[in-house]
């Protein structure tokens, strides 16, 4: 653990200069299709270890005089309210977080496109909000035959009936709140307007996995499966580039089945295709960053057993099926690995069935695992969480660093005036009580300074733990895993 296997830096020179020659290919003007996280790539820097949660942003930031940004979402979105689930928040509250987030970084953001716009009555008041707010919002419509109707579509009844985002940069990064939002659809739109203005433009899709210039099996490229199981992405040999050069590559079932459609409509668009692949179509250089490719296949092994065991969750929430089980199984299979190789699983039931509680054990990042058990004052995670900081900050373990006259209010607090049956305390709690303590204990101080060496540590509970406890651990940047099961056997679980 805590091993280098991907030079950043050495990425984002070769990633922005991949993207200023694209744009140099095209005369001055690329529509550059940004997919995944553009904040908080947590998942590549998992499997990628050295990857930084916020390189593409960094890498866009170089770009930032050249760089302009469109934010699309799919009307229909709006309208059912739908949910990136990681963060808990709307896709329409999150293209306003996204707004305030490129901003704070000095990026420019010219405009909103509201994709699939059929006259949604949240979609008009959403608008009418945005532009309140000094934003440019454009509509765009559905296309009946939509990709498959190609001389429909590359029309001025199909994408010509789309507003024309006026943009003003050479290069155009559209990027959207979550999958299926309209990104690629948008981005050929523009380029029927351009084409029909006499500008010169061009279009790439970016995006960090599959890694394309790595094994179809590499477990980087497996990971990323795991991480899409519940959309049945499949990493496949792109057929297109093998005839064309005769040089295998990786990209995903969906860009190679879509790549004729997309390669006619280029073609009728532009007087010709400029891609001869899907794999053309990218510009990712993340391949190039892996320094020790040992370390990231660990890495990804790793993660795909965390996969598995949030989808055993999810499973038990009625959130996913067998057949997302059986994949994930599958993959483990082909990364050659099972559960056995994270050894938190195995510390963590051990301790819970010596108490007959729940338990909670944690591998530090130099490879010591530390448990914790259930007790009246502390929840399984709570306690945890003390042991590993005592650890760290070599704090003898029977020495107390919450006095009971602090925890005894907070407990108070709980039953008394907030209405909790459970007294015990939870992660956020016990952390609070902690930094209290800090103020006048040199040993509270001392183990509050070692929650940063938290990071990159690995976790497994014994039951499902509360969104609370999850929030908090993943805010410490800690790896969590849960067995499938919840502490009591009530139907209402919060």
């Amino acid at each position: 653990m805590g091993k280098t296997g991907f030079d950043n830096d050495k990425y984002l020179r070769m990633q922005s200069e991949k993207i200023k020659e694209r744009i140099a290919t095209f005369g001055g003007k690329l529509y550059l299709e940004f997919g995944g996280k553009l904040f908080d790539d947590y998942h590549a820097s998992r499997v990628l270890p050295g990857f930084k949660p916020d390189s593409k942003i960094n890498m866009l930031v170089q770009l930032k005089d050249q760089a302009e940004i469109v934010i699309v979402i799919n009307a229909a979105d709006i309208e059912k309210n739908k949910v990136r689930s990681d963060l808990g928040i709307t896709y329409d509250l999150d293209v306003l977080r996204l707004i305030d987030a490129f901003r704070g970084y000095g990026l420019y953001v010219g405009s909103v496109c509201l994709a699939q716009f059929a006259g949604q009555p949240s979609a008009i008041a959403y608008q009418k909000k945005l532009e309140s707010l000094g934003m440019k919002v454009y509509r765009h419509y559905s296309i009946p035959g939509y990709p498959s109707n190609i001389p429909l579509i590359v029309s001025d009844d199909g994408l010509g009936k789309n507003d024309y985002i006026e943009t003003t940069r050479s290069l155009v990064v559209v990027t959207a709140p979550g999958p299926g939002s309209g990104k690629m659809a948008t981005c050929l739109s523009q380029l029927y307007h351009d084409f029909k203005r006499g500008i010169k433009a061009g279009y790439a899709k970016y995006e960090t996995f599959p890694i394309w210039n790595l094994p179809l099996k590499h477990p980087v490229n497996l990971a990323y499966e795991a991480a899409t199981a519940d959309l049945n992405d499949v990493n496949v040999i792109d057929p297109f580039h093998l005839e064309a050069y005769g040089e295998t590559t990786i990209n995903y079932n969906r860009d190679v089945e879509i790549f004729p459609v997309l390669s006619a409509m280029f073609e009728k668009i532009m007087g010709e295709c400029p891609y001869k692949s899907p794999t053309d179509m990218g510009v990712n250089m993340a391949g190039f960053g892996i320094i020790d490719d040992e370390v990231t296949r660990v890495a990804s092994q790793q993660e795909i057993i965390r996969r598995y065991y949030q989808t055993l969750c999810q499973k038990r929430q009625g959130n996913a099926d067998d057949e997302q089980i059986l994949k994930l199984e599958l993959l483990m299979k082909q990364a050659g690995t099972t559960t056995d190789d994270r050894p938190v699983i195995s510390a963590a039931k051990i301790k819970a069935e010596a108490t007959g509680e729940p338990a909670v054990a944690i591998e530090l990042p130099d490879g010591r695992i530390i448990t914790g058990k259930t007790s009246e004052l502390l929840g399984a995670s709570a306690a945890m969480l003390l042991n590993a900081l005592k650890v760290l900050a070599d704090i003898d373990d029977s020495i107390q660093l919450i006095s009971p006259t602090t925890i005894g209010p907070i407990q108070e607090l709980k039953v008394t005036y907030l209405g909790n049956r459970n007294p015990r305390l939870h992660t956020d709690e016990v952390l609070i009580a902690l930094s209290i303590c800090a103020a006048t204990d040199e040993n509270a101080r001392l183990a509050m300074q070692q929650l940063q060496n938290l990071r990159g540590s690995e976790v497994h509970s014994s039951v499902i733990l509360s969104q609370i406890d999850m929030n908090v651990f993943r805010k410490l940047g800690v790896n969590l895993t849960c067995e499938p099961n919840y502490q009591s056997q009530r139907l209402y679980h919060n």
